[in-house]
């Protein structure tokens, strides 16, 4: 377990397999993903290295169902009185009731998946307390919004804090050696592209990625920016290698 500081209010949470974001307003705590079945005790361990309690925990909210975010959900709904936030339409999928769509992977996928994918645990079932809609608000960081982003899975979401200007992008976009990217194993790759294209016009100082470093700094901040520069041509300038 690791824990990377990127501002006062939020810290990147880095587990075995996959990474979270805790944000902190006052003493209640917002935890974005939950990283893979079994992670809750590594999460655990970073609350108690920061100096919180499992019961500060407030709500999390999952950007979308797939079990290297969703996968500790359940059990750290048990630490208390945990609020559980997803979009509506990855909600059954979260709570059992209904199997994910399996992604649509390219040629260039395939090796990729094998190597980091393949055999994860299915994430156990967890209640959904309140299912979110696009701009939705949630109440966190001074207002947060819900950005509705599918193609990677039906119900993928950003989460945007106007107020701090930082971006939670989950899946649809990705961090990667190679620069930024769309982030792989999409079940609708065109409405994907469509998505990233449209997130990347969305201000932001801060980027928080489901995979891959934040973008942070005046030099992370040139970055984004120049990122939507390019996309404001639509989905065919997304940067997509894996395609």
């Amino acid at each position: 377990m690791d824990i990377v500081p990127l501002r006062a209010e939020l810290q990147l949470i880095r587990t075995t397999i996959g990474q979270a974001y805790l944000w902190q307003d006052g003493s209640q705590l917002t935890l974005v993903d939950t990283c893979t079945p079994g992670s809750a005790d590594e999460l655990a361990a970073a609350f108690a290295e920061l100096g919180f309690r499992r019961a500060d925990l407030r709500r999390v909210v999952l950007t979308h169902c797939h079990a290297d975010h969703a996968g500790s959900a359940a059990d750290v709904r048990g630490w208390g009185d945990v609020e559980v936030m997803a979009h509506r339409m990855d909600a059954p999928v979260v709570r059992g009731e209904r199997a994910q769509a399996e992604p649509v992977f390219t040629e260039h996928e395939m090796p990729l998946y094998q190597q980091v994918a393949a055999g994860l645990p299915d994430a156990p079932p967890c209640p959904v307390d309140t299912e979110l809609s696009d701009g939705g608000p949630i109440d966190f960081g001074g207002g947060a919004q819900v950005i509705h982003t599918p193609g990677h899975t039906d119900g993928s979401i950003a989460i945007r804090l106007p107020a701090h200007g930082v971006l939670f992008t989950g899946d649809l976009i990705a961090n990667s050696p190679n620069g930024l990217l769309l982030g792989p194993f999409n079940t609708d790759r065109a409405l994907a592209r469509e998505s990233f294209a449209r997130l990347t016009q969305v201000p932001a100082d801060v980027v928080c990625f489901g995979h891959g470093d934040p973008l942070t700094g005046s030099a992370g901040a040139s970055a984004w920016r120049s990122l939507g520069q390019r996309c404001r041509a639509g989905a065919d300038a997304v940067p997509d290698p894996l395609g």
